[in-house]
Parts: C-alpha cells; structure tokens; sequence
C-alpha cells in the first residue's frame, strides 16, 4: 500500500554498508530524504545517487539528511569502489526488500520497459560519460522495481512522496533545496 503525506514513516533500525547503526528514531528531530533505488547496476538509480552526492554538503548544511536504500545484496554493494564511496550517506542493502515494503514501493514490468525503451540509451551514455557503474542484476534483484523518495519531517511525519512513474522520475534538487530550506 502506498504512503501518503501526514503520515508517520514507517520505522526502521539496519546497519548499512559500513556497518553503522541506522535508526530512523535518530532522525526524529531532523529533516530527512529516504530515497529509494533499484539495483547496483541500474544506471537511472546511479545518475541520481550521483547528483545527490554532489548537492549532499549544501543540503546537509541546510539541515536535510538523506539515507539510500538499494535492493542489492551488501556484497555487492560493497564491490562497487562507487557505491562504497557514497559515505558519509547511508546505504543500506534490503534485497529481501522489507522496507521497499513498508514503504509501498511498486513494481510494474510495464513502466520499467516503457522507461528502458524511451530512454535507455541516453542514460547508459550519460552514466558511462560520468563514469558510473552500470551492470546487468546481480542476483535476486528485480527488473520491475520502481524508484521512490520520501521528504520526513521532524516528529518523522511524511512530508512529501514521490513515487516513480518512470525510472528516471525523481524530486527535483530545487523541491529538496524548498523543503530543506522550511523552518522545522
């Protein structure tokens, strides 16, 4: 079932890649963006993982936190010098994918292939261009899987959801930057 604003965010305690603790509870008092992506390897979900790296130091100066979610095995993850390199964000691994469900993420064939076939090839070439990693699925993982970002407030109430249409429909960087930017 999807979330909706108002809502409190579902509650989560995992360790991420780099073997910290991370307690949604510690973010109560905090502005947060969970941000939820495909497999290691997807190019859409990586694009996106970059440019938020690179916003990462202003937003968080602004007051907003992120954590990421893939549905990749730790392993594999951690095979990735890209993804081992997004710290001090967290990262954690959920390939049983409990929390994608928690949180009602969607999966649809049909959005996953409409997406690949209108713009697969400019996003593989703009992730080989920046140097980002890009693979088939690692295992486990799932082809239909759609991406979703949530804005939490403090008191961990759900400001804002996003869930994706297609693989590369995201929050602008301008809506984290307004939302970051609001009073707490």
């Amino acid at each position: 079932m999807k979330l909706e604003s108002n809502l409190v965010a579902p509650h989560f305690k995992r360790k991420d890649i780099y073997g910290r603790m991370i307690d949604l509870e510690d973010y109560r008092d905090k502005k947060v963006l969970i941000a939820f992506f495909r497999h290691a390897g997807c190019p859409f979900c990586n694009i996106r993982v970059h440019n938020l790296q690179k916003v990462q130091p202003e937003l968080k100066a602004r007051g907003l936190e992120m954590i990421f979610l893939f549905e990749s095995k730790e392993k594999v993850l951690l095979n990735s010098v890209f993804h081992k390199e997004i710290s001090p964000i967290p990262l954690i691994s959920d390939p049983e994918k409990q929390l994608y469900a928690a949180y009602g993420l969607e999966e649809s064939g049909y959005k996953a292939a409409v997406s690949h076939i209108q713009t697969f090839v400019q996003t593989a070439f703009k992730a080989s261009v920046a140097g980002l990693p890009m693979h088939l699925m690692a295992g486990g993982e799932s082809v239909k899987t759609m991406p979703a970002e949530f804005l939490v407030a403090p008191g961990l109430r759900i400001a804002e959801v996003h869930y994706s249409e297609r693989l590369n429909d995201r929050m602008s960087v301008d809506k984290l930057r307004a939302f970051a930017a609001r009073p707490a």
